[in-house]
Protein backbone atom coordinates (compact mmCIF):
# COMPACT_ATOMS: atom_id res chain seq x y z
CA UNK A 1 0.00 0.00 0.00
CA UNK A 2 1.48 3.59 -1.24
CA UNK A 3 2.31 6.19 1.82
CA UNK A 4 -0.68 8.76 0.25
CA UNK A 5 -3.29 5.69 0.38
CA UNK A 6 -1.97 5.31 4.27
CA UNK A 7 -2.46 8.95 5.07
CA UNK A 8 -5.71 9.62 3.19
CA UNK A 9 -7.32 6.11 4.67
CA UNK A 10 -6.42 7.91 8.58
CA UNK A 11 -8.30 10.41 7.60
CA UNK A 12 -11.37 9.21 5.85
CA UNK A 13 -11.29 5.67 7.55
CA UNK A 14 -12.25 6.41 11.09
CA UNK A 15 -15.16 9.15 10.18
CA UNK A 16 -17.04 5.94 8.55
CA UNK A 17 -17.15 4.34 11.49
CA UNK A 18 -19.37 6.79 13.24
CA UNK A 19 -22.22 5.35 11.51
CA UNK A 20 -22.23 2.86 14.30
CA UNK A 21 -23.00 5.89 17.23
CA UNK A 22 -26.01 7.40 18.04
CA UNK A 23 -26.39 10.53 16.29
CA UNK A 24 -27.06 12.26 19.53
CA UNK A 25 -24.09 10.85 20.81
CA UNK A 26 -21.87 12.26 18.06
CA UNK A 27 -23.61 15.85 18.08
CA UNK A 28 -22.75 15.41 22.24
CA UNK A 29 -19.53 14.92 22.52
CA UNK A 30 -18.22 16.88 19.12
CA UNK A 31 -17.63 19.69 20.89
CA UNK A 32 -14.81 17.73 23.06
CA UNK A 33 -13.72 16.00 19.71
CA UNK A 34 -13.05 19.55 17.69
CA UNK A 35 -11.31 21.05 21.32
CA UNK A 36 -8.92 17.71 21.19
CA UNK A 37 -8.40 18.88 17.71
CA UNK A 38 -7.49 22.12 18.73
CA UNK A 39 -5.21 21.30 21.88
CA UNK A 40 -3.38 18.41 19.56
CA UNK A 41 -2.78 20.82 16.97
CA UNK A 42 -1.05 23.14 19.49
CA UNK A 43 0.68 20.26 20.63
CA UNK A 44 1.77 19.50 17.06
CA UNK A 45 2.95 22.89 16.13
CA UNK A 46 5.08 22.81 19.73
CA UNK A 47 6.46 19.68 18.98
CA UNK A 48 7.91 20.16 15.12
CA UNK A 49 9.06 24.01 16.01
CA UNK A 50 10.90 22.49 19.27
CA UNK A 51 12.14 19.34 16.92
CA UNK A 52 10.59 16.84 18.73
CA UNK A 53 9.51 14.84 15.70
CA UNK A 54 8.98 15.46 12.44
CA UNK A 55 6.64 14.15 9.62
CA UNK A 56 8.37 13.00 6.02
CA UNK A 57 5.32 13.28 3.86
CA UNK A 58 2.01 14.83 3.73
CA UNK A 59 -1.30 13.69 2.23
CA UNK A 60 -0.66 15.60 -1.02
CA UNK A 61 -2.40 18.06 -1.97
CA UNK A 62 -2.41 19.01 1.89
CA UNK A 63 0.51 21.11 3.20
CA UNK A 64 0.50 19.83 6.73
CA UNK A 65 0.16 16.15 8.81
CA UNK A 66 -3.46 17.63 9.83
CA UNK A 67 -5.02 14.13 8.66
CA UNK A 68 -3.99 12.69 11.55
CA UNK A 69 -5.97 15.18 13.85
CA UNK A 70 -8.68 15.70 11.89
CA UNK A 71 -9.06 12.20 11.50
CA UNK A 72 -7.97 9.71 13.76
CA UNK A 73 -8.09 12.21 16.59
CA UNK A 74 -11.65 13.91 16.41
CA UNK A 75 -13.46 10.09 16.14
CA UNK A 76 -11.13 8.49 18.31
CA UNK A 77 -12.01 11.39 21.12
CA UNK A 78 -15.57 10.60 20.25
CA UNK A 79 -15.76 6.79 20.76
CA UNK A 80 -13.64 7.10 23.91
CA UNK A 81 -16.29 9.97 25.13
CA UNK A 82 -19.06 7.69 23.81
CA UNK A 83 -17.63 4.27 26.22
CA UNK A 84 -15.83 6.13 28.91
CA UNK A 85 -17.38 9.54 29.68
CA UNK A 86 -18.48 9.95 33.11
CA UNK A 87 -16.34 7.50 34.38
CA UNK A 88 -12.59 9.41 35.25
CA UNK A 89 -10.28 6.74 36.21
CA UNK A 90 -12.32 4.30 33.26
CA UNK A 91 -11.61 6.87 30.63
CA UNK A 92 -7.87 7.70 31.98
CA UNK A 93 -6.79 3.80 31.70
CA UNK A 94 -8.26 3.68 28.08
CA UNK A 95 -6.82 7.19 26.76
CA UNK A 96 -3.24 5.60 28.90
CA UNK A 97 -3.59 2.38 26.73
CA UNK A 98 -4.76 4.66 23.58
CA UNK A 99 -1.50 7.07 23.71
CA UNK A 100 1.09 4.05 24.55
CA UNK A 101 -0.52 1.96 21.47
CA UNK A 102 -0.71 4.91 18.97
CA UNK A 103 2.82 6.47 19.92
CA UNK A 104 4.76 3.31 20.50
CA UNK A 105 2.99 0.68 17.39
CA UNK A 106 1.64 3.85 15.01
CA UNK A 107 4.05 6.23 15.05
CA UNK A 108 7.36 4.65 16.39
CA UNK A 109 6.73 1.22 14.27
CA UNK A 110 4.28 1.74 11.90
CA UNK A 111 4.96 4.93 10.19
CA UNK A 112 7.98 5.04 11.80
CA UNK A 113 9.52 1.96 9.16
CA UNK A 114 7.79 3.75 6.24
CA UNK A 115 10.23 6.96 6.78
CA UNK A 116 6.47 8.92 7.25
CA UNK A 117 7.30 9.75 11.09
CA UNK A 118 10.28 10.13 13.38
CA UNK A 119 10.79 11.62 16.52
CA UNK A 120 14.18 12.80 17.59
CA UNK A 121 13.97 15.38 20.18
CA UNK A 122 11.81 13.50 22.35
CA UNK A 123 11.33 9.94 24.21
CA UNK A 124 8.00 7.88 22.66
CA UNK A 125 7.33 7.84 26.65
CA UNK A 126 7.83 11.33 27.05
CA UNK A 127 5.28 12.19 23.87
CA UNK A 128 2.42 9.77 25.57
CA UNK A 129 2.58 10.98 28.78
CA UNK A 130 2.42 14.46 27.49
CA UNK A 131 -0.67 12.93 25.28
CA UNK A 132 -2.06 11.59 28.09
CA UNK A 133 -2.07 15.31 30.06
CA UNK A 134 -3.72 16.42 26.97
CA UNK A 135 -6.66 13.92 27.68
CA UNK A 136 -7.20 14.89 31.03
CA UNK A 137 -7.28 18.49 29.63
CA UNK A 138 -10.44 17.48 27.00
CA UNK A 139 -12.03 15.39 29.98
CA UNK A 140 -11.92 18.73 31.99
CA UNK A 141 -13.45 20.56 29.23
CA UNK A 142 -16.11 18.23 28.71
CA UNK A 143 -17.12 18.29 32.32
CA UNK A 144 -17.00 21.99 32.09
CA UNK A 145 -19.52 21.41 28.67
CA UNK A 146 -21.93 19.73 31.07
CA UNK A 147 -22.80 22.85 32.64
CA UNK A 148 -23.97 24.42 29.28
CA UNK A 149 -25.54 21.15 27.50
CA UNK A 150 -28.43 19.46 29.08
CA UNK A 151 -30.95 16.30 27.86
CA UNK A 152 -34.18 16.89 27.25
CA UNK A 153 -37.26 14.59 27.64
CA UNK A 154 -36.71 13.83 24.17
CA UNK A 155 -33.48 12.70 24.61
CA UNK A 156 -32.00 15.41 22.67
CA UNK A 157 -29.49 17.95 23.80
CA UNK A 158 -30.23 21.51 24.51
CA UNK A 159 -28.34 24.31 25.74
CA UNK A 160 -29.45 26.23 28.81
CA UNK A 161 -27.94 29.27 27.35
CA UNK A 162 -30.75 32.28 27.17
CA UNK A 163 -30.20 35.95 26.51
CA UNK A 164 -30.53 38.51 28.97
CA UNK A 165 -33.63 40.04 27.13
CA UNK A 166 -35.46 36.41 28.54
CA UNK A 167 -34.53 37.15 32.23
CA UNK A 168 -36.96 39.05 34.62
CA UNK A 169 -36.48 42.43 34.89
CA UNK A 170 -38.41 42.17 38.62
CA UNK A 171 -36.63 40.33 41.71
CA UNK A 172 -39.87 37.86 42.95
CA UNK A 173 -38.04 37.79 46.10
CA UNK A 174 -41.54 37.14 48.40
CA UNK A 175 -39.48 36.79 52.08
CA UNK A 176 -38.66 40.72 51.53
Amino acid sequence: MSNQAILWSMLIVPWLTLFFIPKENIKYFMPVALFSALTSILVVEAGENLGWFTYAEVALPLRTHSYVIFGLNIVTTIWLFHFAYGRFWFYLAIDIILNFGFIYLFHVYFLGSRGLFQEVGITPFVNAVITTLDGVLIYGYQMWQEGILVRSEKNIYRTKLQPAAAKSLRDDNPDE
